[in-house]
Order: structure tokens, then sequence, then C-alpha cells
């Protein structure tokens, strides 16, 4: 659709990476809304696991060679394989074997229109082999998988998409921007009002928080869980089981200075305990609010600081 423009704000909303988009630029234009989009649409289809043609795809069914990457996939990997490291390996996104054994092999739209089959109580294919054997060379511009690893950037290419969007309308010279990839948002700069950037929170959270720049990220077991032989799986995988994670928590909010940063510990956050994700996410010296099984809502140290 089309950018709408009111007094000096621009806006754009439309859907990608599974997700819906929604841009905003302050001091912009329709323009820049344009180049936003067009951006997105760039590192989808660099970065997509659904599309066979993508660089990401061609470096899957690579696996043991080394890859010619482009920037993009080179900059993704890297902080896919840093966010591995920097958790513990509880963010990982070589467990894209076991979300597709366990359904999550299409769009997701898709997967929640057809059956899936297969034993939800068996372990789809057991720990995740993690990160260890990737080799990045930033010099040649080549990335080597290990036999049998393959790797997913759902969910840290829509922050990391964020972040780079936002980057490229600050280098353009708008006075701010707002970029949200399927609830992970950036935010830099001048706000359209007073109270700064304002986020309303979905999937039964209700709360509002107002930032003056940087990011917010949710991950939650809310939206996508389909039905697999009876019973609910999710795409929130604990990488030790290559399992859905079943932790005690539904949801996981994080701020952070990057919504790539939000996103790794939303994730690593997600497969620990409610003790534990809150010493993920203080230990990384961020925020957020973690919500149990039991629809208890734990906000923690300084999140108080963004509540509106």
């Amino acid at each position: 659709m089309g950018a709408v423009r009111v007094a000096d704000r621009s806006e754009v909303r439309f859907a990608a990476m599974g997700s819906a988009v929604h841009v905003i630029v302050v001091g912009g234009s329709a323009d820049d809304c344009a180049t936003a989009h067009a951006l997105i649409d760039q590192l989808e289809a660099c970065w997509s696991r659904f599309r066979a043609e993508s660089e990401l795809s061609r470096l899957n069914r690579s696996a043991g060679h080394p890859v010619r990457a482009s920037a993009h996939l080179l900059h993704a990997v890297t902080a896919a394989v840093e966010g591995w490291r920097s958790t513990g390996g509880r963010f990982d996104p070589t467990v894209l074997p076991a979300l597709v054994a366990a359904g999550y092999d299409r769009d997701f739209v898709r997967v929640r229109q057809g059956p899936v089959v297969g034993s939800a109580s068996a372990p789809a294919t057991g720990p995740a082999p993690g990160c260890t054997g990737i080799r990045i060379d930033p010099i040649v511009g080549a990335i080597t998988l290990p036999v049998g690893t393959a790797i997913d950037l759902g969910g840290i290419g829509k922050g990391l998409a964020a972040d780079l969007v936002v980057a490229e309308l600050a280098a353009a010279g708008v006075a701010g921007a707002c970029v949200n990839v399927g609830g992970d948002l950036r935010v830099w700069g001048r706000a359209p009002t007073d109270d700064g950037w304002v986020v309303d929170l979905e999937h039964r959270l209700d709360l509002r928080f107002a930032l003056a720049g940087g990011a917010i990220a949710t991950s939650s077991s809310f939206k996508r869980n389909w039905v697999r032989d009876g019973s609910t799986v999710h795409h929130l995988l604990d990488p030790q089981l290559g399992q859905s994670a079943r932790a005690g928590l539904v949801a996981v909010t994080v701020i952070a200075g990057t919504a790539a940063a939000a996103e790794v510990l939303t994730k690593a956050a997600f497969v620990a305990d409610e003790d534990g994700a809150a010493a993920i996410i203080e230990d990384a010296g961020a925020t957020g609010v973690l919500v149990t099984d039991a629809d208890d809502l734990v906000l923690l140290p300084g999140v108080e600081n963004f509540l509106r």
C-alpha cells in the first residue's frame, strides 16, 4: 500500500518475512517509506528459508562446502552465531531441522491451513548441533556450515531488518524512524508524540511503553502454534531437546539497544525458567516483562521507567 503522510509524518504498512511490517518516518517523505519497503524485500529475498532461491537456502543446501555470501548474509549469520555464543547456546539458529520435523516446514499461514503429522511427544531430531563448527570468512566473504547443519534466520532476521532499515533512514537524513517487523521494533530520533515512541504490547500483556530510542521485542507461544497429532506445539524450541520449550513461560518481552539484541534475549529467556530468564535479560543490561504459564506478569528491574 502507499505511504500516508500526516504533517511531517509518513508511514507504510505491508507484509514481509511472514509478518506485518509498519514503518513510520518523521521529517522524511513517502520516498523514504518506499526505500524502507525495498530494503526489507531485499533482506527477505536473502534470508528466507522458505524461498528455494534465497542465499540462505543455497547455504543450507551446501553444508560442508564454503559458499560465497553477500554482506547481508554475512552480517546475519555472524549476528546469529554471536547470539548463540553470548547466550550459552540458549539462542540457537541451528534448530531448523527440528522446526521442520515439528511441521514448520513452510510459511506459517500454510502450516495453519493443513494438518501436521508425526509424533508430538517424541523428540523430533534431538539437540541442535549448535554453531561451533560454522566458519565465517569475512575477508573472502564466505560461510561454511558443517555437514548436517542448517540454520534459520527467522527471528533474528526480523530484528536485524528493523535495525538496518532504521540505520538506512537515519543516513538518509530523516528526523526520526520506527520500524516494526512482526513485533521486533526499533526506534530512533524524533518521535511523532511528546511522549516519545509509544508501543502497545499485544498477546494478553495489555501494557504500554514509551521509548526515546532503542528497541523492543516479544517472543510468545500465543501466535505461532499448531496442532500436531492432537497436541499443541509452537515454534520456540529448546535447542537441548529439539522440541517446543515448556519451561514455565508463555511470553517474554525485552527492551534493549537494538532489535536484534532484544530478539536474541527473548528467545534465550523463553527456554529458561522464570529465574533463569530474568538473569539472562538482566545480565545483558536489558530489561523487560515475563508472562508465566499461570498468567502472572513479572516486571523486571528498570522496566518501570518505560511503562506508561
